[in-house]
């Protein structure tokens, strides 16, 4: 029964994560493009190959932005590549959003006229919408594919690298090319979309805190340790206790973890003990053999 509900619960987060894609998209489409501003990352990529085809080449594809289905199949190599280093259920789950993603960019229908004329104003609605789109991807354990699989590749691989790091190293090259090809203002407004973009996920996206857990229990604590342990794939220490108000024994779990895996730690314990209480302690330091997980 205990991972059943889990099951559903990831099916729950799947769905909003869809949503959270949705949310991008329109972002990006109704704001962003109508401007011909360019939105860095792998998207933006994807959308200078587009206008290279469009414009230089004279290729049209109607009203489909073929930027969203260039998306998807830079995406498909980056899966290969990450998946012995990422998890499974997030892999998944991210092949999900990327491909419902790349659906919505590509029929979303970019309007010939902009939406708000003041580009500016378009800038910041759009990085506002699209930022609260990824930041309820990211929130639902997933991520809309690109630089975002890059950056957990490399942070898991090499210690150094982080996803600030590959994202700017990116952005350089792609506003660059802005720089060199477009008016300046093309630049400076991506830019701009870029900062606010960021701002906004950082607000909403629960970063990867490491959080000392500690779980009080008068229940089955093997049972609760081995539900942690294979739903959530956590290491538990448990030890026993003697309440000095109640007179009781009882069970102390410890279990280290990011800050985002709280909510399903505590729905786990209170499957198997609705009278445990917890004491959390953020942003601990963690070293040795600890799985890192973003």
């Amino acid at each position: 029964m205990l991972f059943d509900f889990m099951r559903k619960n990831e099916f729950v987060k799947a769905v909003v994560a869809i949503l959270g894609g949705f949310i991008y998209s329109a972002g990006v489409n109704l704001f962003i493009v109508p401007h011909s501003f360019y939105t860095g990352g792998l998207l933006g990529i994807c959308q200078l190959i587009r206008t290279f085809l469009v414009d230089f080449l004279g290729i049209s594809f109607g009203n489909i932005d073929i930027a969203g289905v260039l998306f998807l199949i830079i995406n498909v190599p980056m899966f290969l590549a990450a998946y012995k280093y990422i998890g499974k259920r997030f892999i998944l789950k991210t092949a999900l959003t990327v491909v419902t993603m790349t659906l919505f960019l590509s029929l979303i229908v970019v309007p010939g006229k902009p939406l708000v004329e003041d580009a500016l104003t378009s800038c910041i609605i759009g990085a506002i919408v699209s930022g609260i789109g990824t930041g309820i991807i990211f929130t639902m354990t997933a991520s809309g594919g690109g630089l975002d699989i890059l950056a957990l590749m490399f942070s898991k691989k090499y210690k150094t690298m982080s996803f600030g790091k590959v994202n700017i190293a990116v952005n350089i090259v792609v506003y660059a090319i802005c720089l060199f090809t477009f008016d300046i203002s093309v630049l400076v407004y991506s830019v701009i979309y870029t900062v606010f973009y960021s701002i906004i996920v950082d607000k909403m996206h629960q970063q990867n805190i490491s959080v000392q857990t500690l779980i009080f229990t008068k229940k089955d604590a093997e049972k609760i340790e081995t539900a942690i342990m294979e739903s959530l794939g956590r290491g538990v220490t448990y030890w026993s206790g003697h309440g000095g108000f109640t007179g009781e024994d009882m069970k102390i779990l410890c279990v280290c973890l990011s800050k985002y895996e709280i909510p399903d730690l505590k729905k786990i314990v209170y499957m198997v003990d609705k009278q445990a209480f917890f004491i959390e302690q953020d942003g601990v330091k963690v070293e040795g053999n600890f799985l890192k997980k973003l």
